[in-house]
C-alpha cells in the first residue's frame, strides 16, 4: 500500500517524473473523482437540497481535480525531458484530448534527467 505522502507526491506536486501507466492511472482516478459527483447530482431533482449539496460536492471535486491533472501532465512532461509549462494545452478543449492520449503512449527517457533520477521519483 502506497503512503500517504507519495499519494500526496502523485497528485498534488509538480517535482519529478511519473511513467506512463501512473499518468494514465492517476488520470483515471481524476476522471472518477470528477464524474461520480456529477452522476449523482443528475440523479436527484433539480432545486432541492440535494442536487445543490451535489452540485457543491462536484465543484470541489472539479477545482481539486483540475491542480492533481496539471500535477500529474507536469510530471509526465518531466519524464519527457519537456517542461511543465506545455502542460498548459490541457486547457485548450480538443488539444488537452490528444495531449493525454500522447502522454500516456510515449515512453519517457530511460536513466536521469534534469527532472529526477528516475520515472515516479519525487525528483
Amino acid at each position: 500500500m502506497a503512503d500517504q505522502s507519495q499519494l500526496v507526491w502523485l497528485f498534488f506536486s509538480v517535482s519529478g517524473r511519473v511513467s506512463r501507466a501512473a499518468y494514465f492511472l492517476g488520470g483515471l482516478l481524476v476522471a472518477i473523482v470528477q464524474a461520480f459527483p456529477l452522476y449523482r447530482f443528475t440523479l436527484v431533482p433539480e432545486g432541492t437540497p440535494e442536487s445543490n449539496m451535489w452540485a457543491l460536492t462536484f465543484f470541489v471535486a472539479f477545482i481539486g481535480s483540475l491542480w492533481s491533472n496539471i500535477a500529474l501532465a507536469v510530471k509526465r512532461l518531466h519524464d519527457l525531458e519537456k517542461p511543465g509549462l506545455v502542460a498548459l494545452v490541457l486547457f485548450v478543449p480538443v488539444i488537452s484530448i490528444i495531449a493525454f492520449v500522447v502522454l500516456c503512449l510515449f515512453p519517457g527517457m530511460p536513466g536521469p534527467n534534469r527532472y529526477g533520477a528516475r520515472t515516479n521519483d519525487r525528483g
